[in-house]
Order: C-alpha cells, then structure tokens, then sequence
C-alpha cells in the first residue's frame, strides 16, 4: 500500500470531487465524465511516479499535476455554467492546490 502523504491527499480529494461529479452529472454528462476521468488519473500517476526513477518519474508526476489542474477546471466550468454554487468547490480546489505544489516540488528535487 503507498503511504505518500500527497497520495493519501489525493484520494480524499478524489472522494470529494466523486460527490460534486454526481450533482454535475446531473446537469451536464458529459462534463461529469471527464471530471470522473481526471480525478482519478491524480492518484494512480503519482502512485506510478513514486515508484518511478528519473524522467519517468517527472513524466508521471507532470501527468498528475495536469490532471489535477484539469479537475479544478473542470469544477470551475461547473460553477461558470450554474450547475454548483463556488462554496461548493472551495475545499477540492484547495486541496488541488496543495497537491500541485507538492508534485511540483518533488519535480524539482529529482
């Protein structure tokens, strides 16, 4: 089992994002699949990246760094287009936030 903070991070944000993915769905399918897609390719790319060296390593981790941005994105086109009010992802996107940082800072330490 991987024990890296950021993976564990990972899936609580994941668990997050699987609720908001329900009520998008509602509203917008198609939106909530590719938010459904995203969110997880967060996790198994660091979890691929962790046990990576050198360039595969970078290469997983800047997979799971654009996956994450691609799921913020995704929950703020949600609320650009009225299917959640902004309160309702301020959690998840702060946890991408710090998810991104993390992975970015692993990038740069090798």
């Amino acid at each position: 089992m991987i024990q890296s903070k950021v993976y564990r991070s990972s899936l609580g944000v994941i668990g997050g994002v699987a609720t908001l993915g329900v009520r998008i769905g509602r509203k917008d399918p198609d939106l909530a699949h590719q938010l459904r897609r995203a969110a997880p390719s967060i996790a198994l790319n660091i979890s691929e990246g962790e046990t990576a060296l050198g360039g595969n390593r970078r290469a997983r981790f800047d997979t799971a760094i654009g996956s994450a941005k691609e799921t913020c994105a995704c929950l703020e086109v949600a609320v650009a287009m009225g299917y959640l009010p902004e309160a309702y992802i301020d959690d998840v996107v702060n946890g991408l936030g710090g998810i991104v940082a993390t992975l970015i800072s692993l990038n740069r330490r090798g």
